[in-house]
């Protein structure tokens, strides 16, 4: 009899805990529907990726111009190549 309590008991865990697994997935799912209220941005003088480029670039030479048109546009106006790009694409 005690086989047949221990196996009662371990279906019901089973069967419980499975019911609160669904209902925490449910929740999370609806967590992640719901928008958030406010967005942080945050707006900084220097981009770093620029600064890490000239770090390198000072370390090493590059193989290829990757970065030369992100480098231009980053230290001029940027609009104005922004929309050259545009062009270019189209």
């Amino acid at each position: 009899m005690s086989e047949k309590d221990n196996l009662e008991r371990q279906l019901s865990d089973m069967l419980t805990e499975g019911e609160l697994q669904q209902q925490q997935n449910r929740e999370e799912k609806e967590r992640e529907l719901i928008s958030p209220r406010y967005e942080i941005r945050i707006q900084t003088k220097m981009d770093p990726i620029v600064e890490e480029t000239k770090i390198y670039r000072g370390m090493a030479k590059e193989l290829d111009d990757r970065y030369d048109k992100y480098m231009k546009r980053a230290e001029g106006d940027g609009a104005s190549e922004s929309k050259s790009l545009e062009n270019e694409k189209s």
